[in-house]
């Protein structure tokens, strides 16, 4: 997640990152778009682009994700693959530099599962174990301390990591026996453990283990568990945690009485979430129209977006918004200043907008001012 800072580059934009991406046998080719200031787009330069460019010529690539004005990959040979911004080493790579062309995190082959947040990095291997990098002024890579590093440190020695996420500065994972566990800021309560104290190691949030999904916004958090309701906790001055007000809670809060909630993406200040039903739902702040209802009005509890039950991925971060369908086309919304829509242009929309009339988009990933897509 990271919030543009979630963020990185010379020039600091205020937003935030947030998603990840799936694994595929098929290989894929990657594309960006959007701001290019400090090289996140992976395309050799730093020339915004407001339509889809390939990044290289492989086709290897299997997931993606994208911090604030960095991004994140991995290869189907297990091998990571970082650019863009680099000043708090959330690259991993041993150094400050900013790179505009993808660099390999050294030479392993086991890498599994990433999450780029503000200006830090979250990442698990093959065997379960949990890695992070990057800054860490508020405790969030876990490992005890407020030290800074540029290359990838084990956070203890467990082996039951299961899904990461990455905020602006907090962090939280998910364990294989289903546990959820929280670190780094939490002046809002982001971490859901029922006060507003900073923790630079894992704590664990209440002892249910029945966490499924999590998303990790700028200063809040989405999760859901295996029965499919929805939760959420920490900053809400918005009303980004769709509970019909604007109060900020330090435990989870059920989001109503559903249990057919899917797919979630905890953005800058404002939500979004798809059912099990294919319909998807928006929440929070909406002044550049990142909600897609049409409007820029804001709204704390859940809005469906138009009528259609055919979306499938969401990915959330600085006022904009980017859907894949399940018959593979790719939809955006909200600001773009940057191009970051994708739509060859720099208008901002209220509502899905559909970017070309490719239908083989599977991974999206979006960072405050970029987007990267596997298709």
């Amino acid at each position: 997640m990271s919030i543009r800072n979630n963020n990185q580059g010379s020039i600091v934009k205020p937003g935030f990152n947030p998603l990840a991406a799936q694994t595929s046998t098929t290989t894929y080719d990657l594309l960006s778009w959007g701001y290019n200031g400090q090289g996140q787009l992976g395309i050799g330069n730093t020339t915004a682009k407001s339509s889809p460019n390939q990044i290289g010529a492989l086709t290897t690539w299997s997931k993606v994700s994208a911090g604030s004005a960095f991004t994140l990959a991995i290869k189907t040979d297990g091998t990571l693959w970082t650019w863009g911004r680099n000043n708090n080493g959330q690259l991993g790579l041993g150094n400050t530099t900013y790179y505009s062309s993808p660099k390999q995190i050294g030479a392993l082959t086991t890498w599994s599962t990433i999450a780029g947040g503000g200006n830090h990095t979250l990442a698990i291997k093959t065997d379960g174990t949990l890695w992070a990098w990057g800054r860490n002024n508020a405790g969030q890579l876990g490992l005890g301390n407020t030290t800074y590093y540029s290359s990838p440190k084990q956070i203890g020695a467990l082996t039951t990591w299961s899904k990461p996420a990455s905020g602006h500065s907090h962090t939280l994972a998910i364990k294989t026996d289903g546990t959820l566990w929280a670190w780094g800021n939490n002046f809002y309560g982001q971490l859901g453990i029922g006060n507003t104290t900073a923790k630079s190691s894992p704590n664990q949030i209440g002892a249910l283990t029945t966490w499924l999904n999590i998303s990790a916004g700028y200063s809040f958090t989405l999760a859901t568990k295996t029965d499919g309701t929805l939760w959420s906790w920490g900053l809400n001055d918005y009303g980004q945690l769709g509970l019909g007000n604007t109060t900020y809670y330090s435990s989870p809060k059920q989001i109503g009485a559903l249990t057919t909630w899917s797919n979630i993406s905890a953005a800058y200040s404002f939500t979004l979430a798809t059912k099990t039903d294919g319909a998807l739902y928006a929440w929070g702040r909406s002044n550049s129209g990142q909600l897609g209802l049409g409007n820029i009005t804001s709204y704390s509890s859940p809005k469906q977006v138009g009528a259609l039950t055919t979306w499938l991925k969401v990915a959330g971060t600085y006022r904009l918004t980017v859907t894949t369908k399940t018959d593979g086309t790719l939809w955006t919304w909200g600001r773009n200043t940057d191009g970051q829509l994708g739509l060859g242009n720099t208008t901002s929309y209220s509502s899905p907008k559909q970017v070309g009339a490719t239908t083989t988009w599977l991974t999206i990933a979006a960072g405050d001012y970029h987007v990267v897509g596997r298709g």
